[in-house]
């Protein structure tokens, strides 16, 4: 959605290198249906000149930044893609109707340009994930590649709302990473999945600024884990909270020892 980072840049590098000397196509759209509030969409950063010339920069081939008008023709759809019980999990609870409007955009995009592969960041594990199941449910001819969270030197995950934050807040934020530090290295010593949360909601606890909407483990398709894990289970360690009033999201993965 613009407002392009260094997370950005990362796909767009393992883009060019997916696909060699073929085109990279970066598509830029602030898409209206994934916003709840309308407030948030109109303060929803945009530097399109800016991402431009970083793309331009990275050797992209076309920057793809089409207008609500040429998206949705006429209007808002009347058809849209049903996102399934995956998408009131998690960001979903918080956000309703949020994914139904990612992937409907998300399909457009991809009729629109007709990618071989897709390069979408793990930050977001939950679009991603729902991406691939779109893509597989529905038979859409194109590869989901997940790309790892490049993340500042405090660990805080790169993210276009970031630049929200005030001083005091960004300094906040980083102990979202450091939560989840903590849980994955209680599992890795032995922890099951209650006392991995614990030390995750420990930490945070630690920020009172810091407002957690959730902290939750599940496996690599946002399903529950057993309550005692054999040893080598893996899965994902989601958090969401706000930060002076910017909503942050993070994940990463989680291995029980």
């Amino acid at each position: 959605m613009g407002a392009l980072h260094e997370g950005h840049a990362s796909l767009i590098r393992l883009a060019r290198r997916d696909v060699g000397g073929g085109p990279v196509v970066v598509s830029i759209f602030v898409n209206p249906l994934q916003f709840g509030v309308p407030e948030d969409l109109a303060r929803y950063p945009r530097t399109l000149d800016a991402d431009v010339a970083l793309c331009r920069e990275l050797g992209t081939d076309i920057v793809f930044a089409p207008s609500v008008a040429e998206v949705y023709l006429g209007g808002l759809p009347q058809v849209t893609v049903s996102p399934g019980p995956m998408a009131d999990l998690l960001e979903g609870a918080s956000r309703p109707g949020h994914f139904g409007g990612v992937l409907t955009v998300v399909a457009k995009l991809l009729g629109m340009v007709r990618p071989d592969v897709a390069v979408f960041g793990e930050k977001d594990f939950q679009q991603l994930t729902l991406v691939r199941r779109m893509v597989r449910d529905l038979d859409l001819r194109t590869t989901i590649a997940g790309a790892p969270t490049i993340r500042e030197p405090d660990g805080l995950a790169m993210s276009s709302r970031n630049r929200l934050l005030s001083t005091g807040a960004r300094e906040s934020a980083a102990v979202l990473n450091r939560a989840l530090r903590d849980a994955v290295s209680a599992a890795a010593q032995g922890r099951n999945p209650d006392q991995a949360l614990q030390a995750a909601y420990d930490r945070l606890a630690t920020t009172s600024d810091v407002n957690v909407d959730y902290v939750r483990i599940t496996d690599d398709e946002l399903g529950d884990l057993v309550e005692q894990p054999p040893p080598g289970t893996g899965g994902r360690i989601l958090v969401a909270a706000t930060v002076g009033g910017v909503r942050l999201i993070d994940n990463m993965a989680i291995s029980f020892g």
